[in-house]
């Protein structure tokens, strides 16, 4: 089963370092059956397209708790066994929580399939997605937007032996 793991690039430059995406269990994002309901689609390519974009979402939240990291939207494509992906039944009909899943870690960055993450290019409209997201939260139209906005830029596909020159470099 593939997951999307939600990081910014200090996250990835950590599982990096330590060879693991994040704590136990690790949140990320899936073809549930509720983001099937929810993207109305059987084209599997299309409904991880929609996790991939979910997840996408969660690292600009991981940006806005951390403001030191760079403004770049970052999610690892990993491939855990079936089953190893739980949902929350408490999170079921929350609309936030559409393809959230955890798996339990410790998740080998070994495991993952590829790295998605931003062009430097990007950074304006993600910087303003991530100060805009708590407007866009209490249900601020413009906020949304602008938010939305950020998903106008494609994630780059990497593998992951690039990893080391995405987190030395600035493009």
């Amino acid at each position: 089963m593939r997951v999307y793991v939600p990081l910014t690039l200090s996250g990835l430059a950590e599982a990096y370092k330590t060879g693991e995406l994040g704590a136990d269990p690790v949140v990320a994002y899936a073809v549930t059956p509720a983001l099937r309901e929810w993207y109305l689609s059987d084209d599997i390519e299309e409904l991880e397209y929609a996790a991939l974009g979910r997840s996408a979402l969660a690292s600009l939240r991981l940006l806005a708790a951390d403001p030191g990291a760079p403004r770049r939207r970052v999610v690892v494509a990993v491939d855990v066994s079936e089953g190893a992906a739980t949902t929350d039944p408490d999170r079921g009909l929350d609309p936030a929580a559409l393809g959230e899943v955890r798996v339990a870690g410790p998740v080998p960055l070994a495991r993952a399939a590829a790295v998605h993450v931003d062009l430097s290019d990007a950074e304006p409209d993600v910087t303003a997605a991530v100060e805009a997201l708590e407007a866009a939260d209490r249900g601020d139209d413009d906020a949304q937007f602008v938010v939305d906005g950020a998903e106008d830029h494609e994630l780059l596909w990497y593998a992951t032996q690039e990893i080391p020159n995405l987190l030395g470099s600035t493009d």
